[in-house]
């Protein structure tokens, strides 16, 4: 038995489908167990693009039963949606190799709702949500109103769940936000039918997460978004509203922190960030561009471009510390290719005061200076390298200032958004 968790050490979009999808092999099962369909996880296996957005990223490996957890936000409708469309390309042949958990909690119609109208109505002042609705329906979980997966199944008692919750709704969307009011005789037999079409899918994961491994079978557990998106350790208010670090996944799919092996953080070879919220490394010049353009730096789930900037060690080091990460993903290293120098974060200056600690608040991460080392870049492509002794001189330097600045070593290095463009330094299964 082996479990490894993935996930990621910056603010999301560091590639963590791609790697999930590089284990899946390795793996038996390949659980999901935080966030919901505000995450895209893009796969690209022999030219063909395949994007996720609540299936786990397992799925393209026939062998892999995928989870999703007590601890994901599921919308019905996108869920389904996902099944379809894998069910026709022939990836999703039996409803076993997805199991969703009846304890996770259901987007519904007035979640998202309420998610355009708050955004829509904070103006300057808003947070850059994807609009799916994934924070009011964990609002809604932790007031201990939501619906949950296997309320679908319950005719009587999810009708009296959808009135209940209904009469707050309706009133915060009509009176406040000046919305439509949902229907909920029709959001009802809406909620009956999604029920009758998950049926196949719905099951306690926790159990077979623990007779599994019970048996020795290896285990993923698939991140969504990224540490300094998390709700308690992330740069709040500018964050999800779900736990995104390692130890998310004990509440988040049901097992102990004891089942827990390995932990590998998956970062860029620089820095990205959708939405707003504090950037120190951040570039708004043409080298920012050069990498937006270079990396088709656009969010998969919104196609927001994305905020580009050098690799910050700083928040680097923090996400070692938070998810005691034991080992490194770093992608995207092909981008870098032809940059004359590449500089690299090493610690902050706020108010004049150097610092190689990521601040506490809000407003020092906003004060917050890079300071930068520079190193010397490289002109070669690495794409198609399969060792790492194959990269040229000074990418390896840079590899080993990353691994030094991480004080953890490097399993796996991307040189490429395929399946085939990953490179092994070290096994993480076993």
């Amino acid at each position: 038995m082996s479990t490894v968790v993935a996930v990621g050490a910056q603010w999301g979009d560091e590639g963590k489908g791609k790697i999930v999808d590089w284990l899946g092999p390795q793996a038996d099962l390949v659980a999901r167990f935080q966030g919901g369909n505000n995450a895209g996880h893009t796969l690209v296996v022999d030219g063909e693009t395949t994007v996720l957005h609540v299936v786990p990223s397992g799925i393209l490996h026939s062998a892999s039963v995928n989870l999703i957890g007590p601890g994901v936000v599921v919308d019905p409708a996108i869920l389904l949606g996902e099944l379809a469309k894998l069910e026709e390309r022939g990836i999703l042949k039996d409803p076993s190799r997805i199991r969703v958990s009846g304890r996770a909690h259901v987007i519904l119609p007035w979640h998202t709702a309420l998610d355009a109208a708050r955004e829509s109505a904070a103006g300057k002042a808003k947070i850059g949500t994807t609009g799916r609705g994934i924070g009011p329906c964990y609002e809604d979980k932790v007031a201990r109103r939501g619906v949950r997966v296997a309320d679908l199944r319950e005719a009587e008692e999810l009708r009296k769940k959808l009135e209940s919750i209904a009469a707050q709704k309706n009133v915060e969307l009509t009176r406040v936000h000046g919305a439509d009011p949902i229907d909920v005789d029709a959001l009802f037999e809406q909620c009956l039918e999604w029920g009758r079409q998950l049926e196949p899918y719905i099951d306690h994961t926790g159990r077979i997460l623990d007779r599994s491994l019970r048996a020795g079978k290896n285990v993923l557990f698939e991140g969504a978004q990224g540490t300094f998106l998390d709700i308690d350790h992330g740069t709040y208010p500018f964050v999800t509203s779900s736990n995104c670090v390692a130890g998310a996944v004990c509440t988040g799919s049901g097992i102990g922190p004891t089942k827990i092996d390995r932990v590998i953080g998956i970062t860029k070879a620089y820095t990205t960030r959708v939405g707003s919220g504090p950037f120190p490394t951040e570039l708004t010049d043409e080298t920012g561009e050069q990498l937006r353009k270079a990396g088709a730096e656009f969010g998969a789930t919104t196609g927001r471009p994305r905020r580009c900037g050098w690799l910050d060690g700083v928040l680097l080091r923090e996400a070692v510390t938070v998810n005691g990460l034991t080992d490194l993903a770093i992608n995207k290293l092909d981008i870098l290719s032809g940059f004359d120098e590449i500089k690299i974060c090493t610690a902050y200056d706020i108010d004049g005061k150097i610092t190689e600690d990521f601040p506490m608040t809000l407003a020092e991460a906003e004060r917050a200076r890079p300071v930068y080392e520079t190193m010397p870049g490289w002109s070669e492509d690495v794409r198609g390298l399969t060792s790492i002794d194959q990269f040229p001189d000074n990418a390896r330097r840079y590899i080993e200032r990353i691994e030094a600045l991480a004080e953890i070593p490097a399993a796996l290095l991307s040189v490429g958004p395929g399946r085939e463009e990953t490179i092994i330094v070290r096994e993480l299964f076993g």
